[in-house]
């Protein structure tokens, strides 16, 4: 045997014998269940994308839908899906929060209420019940919507219904939902046998924003680990767009619900509105919500953008 081979043979075993490369850890929790909202999440896992960037991705859906931000705040978790409306009121709460991503680049979030029902402009709310998810953030949203059409939050009851927008809805519970989103239930709610409408926050005196934004703990930002996330759920943004029927299979097939009419019409109704690059920052989108909020009233001072938002593969 000569030296060479036997120099191979020994850095061979050598290779065999040591321990596989450990990815890095990290722990995202969804706002919701899993749903098409989270499809180049799901895609990235599915994929590979994760494993590529050295990633192991513990995706956990909330048992409550307020929790997720709070918990990465306190360290329980890495990152979390939330909403750009709600950052804004939790950073000036104190809690140490920063937007490190976009998931969903656009509102989705609406007012809804039954079509056949006596609501028909946002001014018929005086005097009846709006059920929300997540408490802060819709009962803001409602207050804004509330003021263009004259009214105040002492003219509505906001009623908890936790999970159970569409239901609550359809029972006469309440007699409008803020959080229902118009990709999801309004197509639940017509596979149900109703018939939804949405008054479109946008449109109804809210500045444009994103709607699922990734969040992190300011003061424990692993920039490396959160840019090698992002790069990851933009591949499967890119997948999404290059093969959408073969994006469609791959995410009906995470999970056994995710093959039914309602996922199917809501990846549809979704598709677009993802963020192509996620990391990607838009300051003036920012700065003019949180102006929004505050000449509301909503929080009491303008921070500047830098103390709500970054682009984590800038330069700090």
């Amino acid at each position: 045997m000569t030296r060479l081979f036997r120099t191979a043979c020994t850095a061979a075993l050598m290779l065999a014998a040591a321990p596989a490369f450990a990815a890095d850890k990290l722990t995202l929790m969804l706002d919701w269940f899993v749903n098409p909202d989270h499809a180049p999440v799901v895609l990235a896992a599915e994929k590979g994308f994760f494993a590529d960037e050295g990633l192991d991705v513990e995706i956990v859906a909330p048992a409550d839908p307020a929790d997720p931000p709070k918990l990465v705040a306190a360290g329980k978790a890495d990152l979390a899906v939330s909403y750009q409306p709600q950052l804004h009121l939790q950073v000036h709460e104190g809690l140490p929060l920063v937007r490190v991503g976009t998931l969903v680049a656009t509102p989705l979030n609406c007012l809804m209420v039954r079509a056949d029902g006596p609501i028909k402009t946002v001014a018929d709310l005086k005097g009846r019940k709006i059920g929300y998810s997540v408490s802060g953030v819709e009962n803001a949203i409602v207050q804004a919507l509330l003021a263009k059409a004259g009214l105040t939050p002492a003219d509505v009851e906001m009623v908890n219904v936790n999970w159970s927008l569409t239901p609550a809805l359809m029972t006469g519970q309440v007699d409008a939902t803020i959080g229902a989103y118009r990709n999801f239930e309004l197509t639940q709610m017509k596979l149900a046998g109703g018939q939804g409408k949405c008054f479109f926050v946008e449109e109804e005196g809210l500045p444009a924003y994103d709607e699922l934004i990734f969040v992190a703990n300011r003061d424990n930002l692993d920039r490396d680990r959160i840019n090698r996330f992002m790069a990851a759920v933009e591949r499967g943004t890119q997948f999404m767009l290059n093969h959408p029927a073969e994006a469609k299979e791959i995410f009906a097939a995470h999970a056994p619900d995710l093959k039914d009419e309602l996922n199917a019409t809501a990846w549809d109704a979704t598709f677009g509105r993802f963020a192509v690059s996620p990391a990607a920052l838009d300051h003036g989108r920012y700065a003019r919500f949180e102006t929004f909020l505050h000449q509301a009233g909503l929080v009491p001072e303008v921070l500047p953008v830098g103390k709500l938002a970054l682009d984590p593969g800038a330069a700090e």
